[in-house]
């Protein structure tokens, strides 16, 4: 593993305005993480695991096409949220429709068929489970912990992501603002699962990716994204690849959170890359350094 530390002022955020908030798209945000996973799964050590998370994000896919209309914020409440920089989703506090449950149960029955044997027993667990049951593990996934049933999490996220985003794209960009906590979402005051480097229009801009709904919020470089200083922020990543996925560390405050970099790779997802890299976790997990954000997919004991 290499290391590479960046001191402050090396890298500045361009000149003119900069878009803050960066929605995911109704058609293809999960389209395009499934077709991700797919591409990544080909010649991977883990390509099984990925190939299922691919039929999981079809799925996911799907169920948003046809979300159907729930409880969003009041205009009085999303201007309350904007008064006083809050997410107005925020997803520890927002009352959960009972919609994302039926989402749960259509997810896992999408993706049922060809997946392994442990997948299967715990799809057919799911599908007997109450209403109240699926809450219950909603609750432990959104609180950073699943207890509770670390096999059933995973698809317990996928609906919950589901949600979050519909609800998202559904109140579209002008329902949010900047919020007083700029190491969480502006939306659903989730973490961040990556952070990534744009190209194009924004080209060497950084935006951190929402763990929950998929909203990326700018952030500028070589700040930490989870206690903001700008001292000691080092870059590590595994020798011999193309650098296009690293771990971003803080001295200060013993965090990383993983980069990733579109100019090296324009296929890159926040998500599947993220999983794809666990070899790059395990070598971070052996400095001590502790990761900053979560993958909903892979939630820690």
């Amino acid at each position: 593993m290499t290391a590479t530390i960046i001191q402050p002022g090396q890298l500045e955020a361009p000149a003119g305005e900069i878009t803050f908030l960066r929605l995911p798209a109704r058609d293809s945000f999960f389209k395009d993480r499934a077709e991700r996973f797919r591409q990544l799964a080909r010649e991977h050590k883990m390509g099984k695991f990925l190939a299922f998370m691919a039929r999981i994000a079809d799925a996911q896919h799907a169920a948003l096409q046809h979300f159907p209309q729930v409880p969003l914020p009041e205009a009085s409440e999303l201007a309350r949220s904007r008064e006083h920089g809050m997410p107005p989703l925020a997803a520890r506090s927002w009352k959960r429709h009972a919609t994302w449950c039926d989402t749960v149960r259509e997810i896992t029955a999408a993706s049922a068929s060809g997946a392994p044997t442990p997948a299967q027993e715990t799809i057919a667990r799911i599908g007997n489970m109450t209403n109240e049951e699926l809450e219950k593990l909603a609750d432990a996934v959104l609180d950073g912990h699943a207890e509770l049933d670390l096999a059933a999490a995973p698809f317990i996220a996928a609906a919950l992501q589901v949600y979050w985003v519909h609800m998202t794209i559904t109140l579209g960009n002008t329902a949010f603002a900047r919020t007083d906590m700029p190491n969480l979402c502006p939306v659903c005051a989730s973490a961040p699962v990556t952070s990534i480097v744009r190209i194009g229009s924004e080209h060497g801009l950084r935006y951190l990716h929402c763990s929950l709904c998929g909203t990326e919020w700018h952030m500028v470089r070589t700040k930490c994204s989870n206690c903001e200083s700008t001292k000691g922020i080092a870059y590590y990543g595994i020798e011999g690849d193309k650098g296009a996925v690293k771990a971003e560390a803080c001295e200060e405050c013993g965090s990383y959170l993983k980069i990733l970099y579109l100019d090296k790779d324009p296929y890159l997802d926040p998500t599947a890359d993220d999983l794809a890299s666990l070899a790059l976790d395990i070598l971070m997990d052996e400095t001590g350094i502790q990761r900053s954000g979560p993958n909903l997919f892979l939630i820690a004991p």
